[in-house]
């Protein structure tokens, strides 16, 4: 298996737009950081996981031609706004693409992207061709086993995902009891942690560590960072086996 982290950032993104911060001026290309993003790959499957607003830009950095599934955390804009350059993939692929997700965020995708789905709709500028799927337990893609793990985004339950012994859980500032036995024996976890400061609806980094511990993977990078967390002096104070992601950033699993 094969991670690749497209995108490490917050919804704003960093550098954040009018910011002039050490981290918005960084020299270190590990401080920028675009919408929160990974593609997984295995001999027979590439999955994403979100497609937020830098998805065209993304896929290009990344040379992207084959997308076989995507998979929503969640329908908030910085996870859903890349839909339309789903179009690309529709005509590499030759066909709709399945997209999966819990009711609320298929629900997210209908209204947000209502022009798709609209039998009215003119058909000439092009239209993404989506196959939206519910979520209602493990799931398969090729040949990667996915279990959707539940988290909690503020007071909105959203959708972590593990495959084998990796999970990723972007977006949360809970992980209900109900899901931690879903976390045991990971080699890899892939976790959310904002900033310095408490927040409503995401871990802070210190709460972020917290959980990684009880969680107990063999190793931890950290995600949807905002500008408060500079790459370099922060992730020279994280414990042992503990870091933060970055852009372009590529992680083998067997």
């Amino acid at each position: 298996m094969r991670i690749t982290f497209l995108g490490t950032g917050t919804s704003h993104g960093v550098p954040m737009i009018g910011c002039d911060c050490s981290t918005c001026r960084s020299a270190d290309p590990r401080d920028s950081r675009l919408r929160p993003s990974i593609f997984v790959e295995t001999g027979v499957a590439r999955v994403l996981v979100d497609a937020g607003p830098d998805l065209r830009a993304q896929a290009l950095r990344h040379g992207l031609s084959r997308v076989d599934a995507i998979l929503f955390t969640h329908g908030h804009a910085d996870h859903i706004l890349g839909i339309d350059d789903v179009r690309r993939f529709n005509a590499l692929m030759r066909a709709p693409m399945p997209c999966f997700g819990d009711a609320a965020t298929l629900d997210d995708i209908r209204r947000m992207f209502s022009y798709v789905f609209d039998p009215a709709t003119p058909k000439g500028g092009g239209l993404p061709l989506l196959d939206l799927r519910l979520v209602e337990g493990a799931l398969t893609v090729g040949d990667l086993a996915v279990t959707p793990v539940p988290l909690d985004h503020g007071a909105r339950p959203i959708l972590g995902y593990r495959f084998g012994r990796f999970a990723y859980l972007t977006d949360c500032n809970r992980i209900p009891e109900a899901s931690w036995p879903l976390l045991d024996g990971l080699d890899l976890l892939v976790l959310d942690a904002l900033r310095i400061r408490p927040h409503p609806t995401h871990f802070s980094l210190d709460e972020a560590v917290a959980a990684a511990a009880r969680i107990g993977a063999r190793r931890t990078f950290f995600t949807h960072m905002c500008h408060d967390l500079q790459h370099a002096p922060t992730d020279a104070r994280l414990p042992p086996g503990m870091a933060l992601a970055y852009d372009g950033l590529v992680l083998q699993l067997p």
